[in-house]
């Protein structure tokens, strides 16, 4: 029996539509964004990094089987429907990179005419993605009781998702976060996403913003940086969940 790669984008498995890739997207890198500034009587030029990467164009090459030109037609137009209609950012995986996966949009329109008896197409399907290489191993919370340590493995700086029991400080890395007291300071459970900078508490069915809980030492939440991170709960934090969100590019 063949096996045929695919991708899922949005939970939507190509091959449920009847597409196939027949190759993996190119390894190309994003885009580093630098300024370079020149300076009257100084050769060559002075690079500011900006701190960000640019989105990247990723490609599949794909196929398409169908048993009638009907059956050709239905499969196209289904897959094309769900493509265009994703307005936002979606999770975009394939069957090569089982470990990671994207962000993207559907960018290019679909240029799939059939060939031969009308039942088969190749074409590319382009999405235009965020530059991360998310990491599945990324999304695996872990949980911290007492303080320890939690291990980077690639070489860029993740911005985790937090869960903190308590009120008081925590230290991650080298940065520290002062977490105030709400009307049950040892039981509260305060959610900081230190990709947004948003904090917010669940009250009921409803998420209440806590923004103004939070003090962070430098105006900065924190960062895992690459190799080991040192976590400390002190008085009066009984727990952090962290979810670290590794990336590559």
């Amino acid at each position: 029996m063949a096996v045929f790669n695919s991708f899922t984008f949005d939970g939507n498995n190509s091959l449920d539509m009847g597409i196939y890739i027949t190759g993996e997207a190119a390894f190309n890198a994003p885009e580093r964004t630098v300024e370079m500034i020149t300076v009257p009587g100084r050769n060559g030029a002075i690079a500011i990094d900006q701190g960000r990467f640019e989105n990247i164009e990723v490609t599949y090459p794909a196929g398409c089987f169908a048993d009638s030109q009907s059956d050709f037609a239905d499969k196209i137009g289904t897959f094309r429907n769900i493509l265009a209609s994703r307005y936002t950012y979606k999770r975009l995986t394939d069957t090569y990179n089982p470990n990671e996966f994207r962000m993207g949009m559907y960018k290019a329109g679909l240029d799939a005419g059939p060939v031969g008896y009308g039942t088969a197409a190749e074409f590319d399907i382009i999405f235009d993605c965020k530059p991360q290489r998310w990491l599945v191993s990324g999304e695996t919370a872990q949980t911290f009781n007492a303080s320890g340590s939690i291990t980077n493995p690639t070489l860029f700086d993740a911005r985790p998702l937090l869960v903190v029991t308590g009120a008081g400080t925590l230290t991650l890395g080298s940065q520290t976060l002062t977490i105030a007291a709400g009307s049950a300071p040892t039981t509260q459970v305060i959610y900081i996403d230190c990709e947004t900078q948003e904090a917010w508490e669940i009250v009921g069915a409803g998420k209440l913003s806590r923004n103004d809980y939070i003090q962070n030492a430098g105006e900065s939440f924190p960062v895992l940086s690459a190799g080991s991170n040192v976590v400390t709960l002190g008085t009066g934090i009984s727990r952090v969940v962290i979810t670290p969100r590794w990336w590559r590019i």
